[in-house]
């Protein structure tokens, strides 16, 4: 039986308004990320979208996005967190190396990429192989959702993705240990 996984970027934050790299650090929701979150929210609605389960990063941005989108009882998830940028946490996003990071900032006391993205697909997995969970959200974070997007990117109907905005949402299959991106929302939700 095919399951289904909504994963979702949070909304902006003071330090995206600032160009702060914010991996494990946190910082609040601008009026704008809670505006985007809300219509995020109803497009939940207005597509008839219901969710047996919720999960969030523990950081509080990812939380307070998924607490705008819902008033269901939700779980957080330290395997939902960001990447870790090591002594790059809270430094401007100029000290960001190109892509692909790799593993730059290991070098810095961060995580590896290939650690990263195998603790974003134990934790998925983990959350959908569990009874009741046929529908689920998951708010993360932009680089997360595009590692887990990337190693399953074989299995995309829609090819790659790229410049994943604010609240964009990510829609993934799921079936026989396997997950298949089938759509991908990534409009300005501040402007919709």
């Amino acid at each position: 039986m095919k399951k289904i996984l909504y994963l979702m970027r949070h909304g902006q934050t003071l330090f995206n308004v600032r160009k702060k790299i914010q991996g494990f650090c946190d910082a609040p929701l601008t009026e704008c990320g809670i505006n985007q979150a809300k219509i995020a929210s109803e497009y939940f609605k207005e597509n008839g979208i219901v969710f047996d389960q919720a999960y969030s990063s523990t950081s509080e941005r990812a939380c307070d996005t998924l607490e705008l989108i819902t008033d269901m009882d939700y779980k957080r998830l330290k395997g939902l967190k960001e990447w870790n940028f090591g002594t790059f946490e809270g430094e401007s996003e100029d000290l960001n190396p190109p892509l692909p990071y790799g593993d730059f900032f290991a070098g810095f006391g961060g995580e590896r990429e290939m650690d990263f993205r195998v603790r974003l697909v134990e934790t998925m997995e983990s959350m959908m192989n569990q009874e009741n969970h046929d529908t689920v959200l998951a708010v993360s974070h932009g680089a997360a959702c595009a590692q887990f997007a990337r190693h399953w990117e074989a299995r995309s109907s829609i090819g790659r993705i790229s410049g994943l905005k604010n609240c964009c949402i990510l829609k993934f299959e799921y079936e026989n240990g396997e997950f298949t991106l089938v759509n991908f929302i990534n409009h300005d939700f501040a402007k919709a």
